[in-house]
């Protein structure tokens, strides 16, 4: 283990030495009260940050100011030095940001006392008034040219400059602003580099800043962590939207700082720390191998036949001409996933008699094959269901059911022991979509017999529930997520990909393959015993198309969505699903 930080006190200024970093700050009358920042730098003396000692914790009740904060108390422990600076707050009858500095880290946390239902945190900075008459938002300054944010999003942009924004969490879809739920939630993590961006896949040289988010999954009851830069400063924000309620003391997750050598590494450390501090269950995982079988999902399929709206198009009989068109062409799946939408209401998970006249007997024919079955799953929709059992708007319209709802969680468990048992349809398990479509907002209501679970915390909760309900019925049941967090290891089985994007940040379009290498890698570092679903959907055309089809054995487990044409109508040839048959012979003979 390294050495225990060293502490040197001056008349102007102290400083914390540690293994790799230095943390100082102004002492006197030109100390924090009159600027409050800290001085983050690495062992050779060039500054990382100036870490700003604001912080707020805001309340529908109060707006969270800082009217005036202590010089820093310091106190030893075994292995660490923590640095409190108590605060003198609007909104808690008291506020104090704790920093503990370990050899290798500064793990800063939020503490208050009080009564509120909190709305944002904000961490690296916060609003306040200065005893200099400087007033407002204060943030921390970065002396970094790159920011590395681990999550999909359009425009592609794993690296981007430091000073552009970021989000990570458990809301988005396709709308303008809102297309980075792809991984949700993705790793709570960020790496900053001084090289500037020359690629928006590829990470500069080191070395980096790391900053990751450590706390119990039921402690993230936050729907987004934003990184929220304005010019040369930026903070970090959680957005709890006013579904905590706090009365008495109320600590925040830790924001962890790291200097490390790339964001690869960063991301390891991050997996590695979840654990060590049990947020996360150990990365060991029992895989089964069916799991590991090609997939043949039906979504691009039904969506590239058009005449129809593609959830119209998920029907028995237009299934059964796909695995015609799949024995013409000597492809054998291991797995058929039963895409949108194969239930009468999303919400009630009744199968539509119309569309799937016996899919327990289809079912059963696949099992007869050989093969596996796993049903999409659409995460949140209320459709059908009670208002009681959701979470609802102003109105009292349903919104998204309620994970938090004990009768909403019973419902669940009967519709999973109907779906999966051998009384029931008897598939093998689920492909979970839309937990990105978490519900958000401060308007919100949660369900009558909830206990008001939210954000990721909420996310988290309806996963583990289909998990537990899957995995009781059929212990070698599949549960495919696109979770991509350490917290969600033990209710996650195999890891999906997810939606292909396509410009970066000048128009570009960007190679599926190397879009898809990006993200595995990003599992692989927090995941790295899960199985990935390597996807497929959408492909901007044929060639993008079997190009990545030669690069999914590498990255996973192969997922083939076109059968008879790409979505633009490029026809797909007898010698094309030759070549997709060929990469799974060579997957298979690798696997042997």
């Amino acid at each position: 283990m390294s050495a225990t930080p060293s502490l040197t006190s001056g008349p102007h200024r102290s400083t914390i030495e540690a293994a790799s970093y230095s943390l100082s700050w102004k002492t006197g009358s030109t100390g924090l009260a009159r600027s409050p920042y800290f001085e983050l730098s690495d062992t050779e003396g060039a500054r990382w940050m100036r870490l700003c000692a604001l912080s707020s914790i805001h309340t529908r009740q109060n707006r969270d100011e800082s009217m005036r904060h202590t010089e820093p108390e310091v106190r030893n422990e075994d292995d660490a030095i923590v640095v409190t600076v108590r605060t003198e707050s609007t909104a808690w009858r008291e506020r104090t940001l704790e920093l503990r500095c370990t050899s290798d880290t500064i793990e800063i946390v939020l503490e208050a006392e009080g009564v509120g239902d909190i709305t944002d945190v904000t961490l690296l900075g916060g609003d306040g008034v200065l005893t200099t008459g400087a007033a407002g938002t204060f943030r921390s300054g970065f002396d970094a040219h790159s920011l590395y944010v681990p999550s999909p999003t359009e425009p592609v942009a794993f690296v981007r400059p430091v000073w552009s924004a970021a989000s990570l969490g458990v809301v988005g879809d396709a709308d303008p602003g809102r297309l980075n739920g792809i991984f949700s939630p993705p790793p709570l993590a960020l790496a900053f580099g001084r090289a500037p961006v020359t690629d928006p896949l590829t990470p500069g040289e080191g070395p980096w800043l790391a900053a990751w988010l450590r706390g119990p999954v039921e402690t993230l009851r936050f729907t987004t962590m934003r990184y929220d830069p304005v010019d040369d400063g930026a903070l970090v924000r959680l957005a709890h939207e006013g579904h905590t309620a706090v009365d008495g003391r109320w600590r925040s997750p830790a924001l962890v700082l790291r200097p490390t050598a790339s964001p690869a590494a960063a991301l390891a450390e991050y997996r590695d720390d979840l654990v060590r501090t049990g947020c996360a269950p150990s990365p060991t995982k029992t895989v089964r191998p069916w799991w590991l079988e090609p997939i043949f999902c039906g979504w691009g399929a039904q969506v590239a036949r058009g005449g129809a709206p593609a959830p119209d198009l998920c029907r028995q009989e237009i299934y059964d001409e796909f695995l015609t068109r799949l024995a013409e062409v000597s492809l054998d799946p291991g797995t058929i996933v039963i895409d949108d939408r194969w239930q009468a209401e999303y919400g009630t998970a009744e199968p539509d008699a119309d569309a799937w006249p016996d899919m327990g007997g289809w079912i059963a024919d696949r099992h007869a094959e050989g093969r596996r079955v796993l049903l999409w799953w659409k995460a949140w929709d209320p459709a059908g269901l009670p208002p009681s059992e959701c979470i609802t708007d102003a109105a009292g319209r349903p919104v998204a059911a309620d994970p938090g709802s004990r009768a909403y969680l019973s419902r669940l468990d009967r519709m999973v022991e109907r779906l999966l048992s051998a009384d029931g349809l008897n598939a093998d398990g689920f492909k979970v979509d839309f937990t990105q479509r978490t519900p958000s907002g401060a308007a919100l209501r949660s369900a009558p017999d909830s206990d008001g679970v939210w954000g990721i915390a909420a996310v988290h909760r309806l996963v583990a529930r289909l998990h537990a309900a899957a995995t009781r019925i059929k212990p070698d049941a599949l549960v495919i997520t696109h979770t991509v967090h350490p917290s969600f290891g033990d209710i996650a089985d195999m890891i999906r990909t997810n939606d292909v994007l396509e410009h970066d940040r000048d128009g570009r379009p960007v190679p599926v393959a190397a879009q898809l290498k990006a993200r595995h890698e990003i599992i692989a570092a927090v995941l790295p015993e899960h199985p990935v679903d390597t996807d497929q959907w959408p492909m901007p055309n044929r060639d993008e198309w079997l190009d990545y089809a030669r690069t999914q054995a590498k990255l996973g487990v192969p997922a083939l969505y076109y059968l008879e044409q790409m979505r633009h109508e490029e026809p797909i040839d007898v010698e094309h699903l030759a070549e997709i048959a060929r990469t799974w012979d060579e997957y298979r003979a690798g696997r042997a």
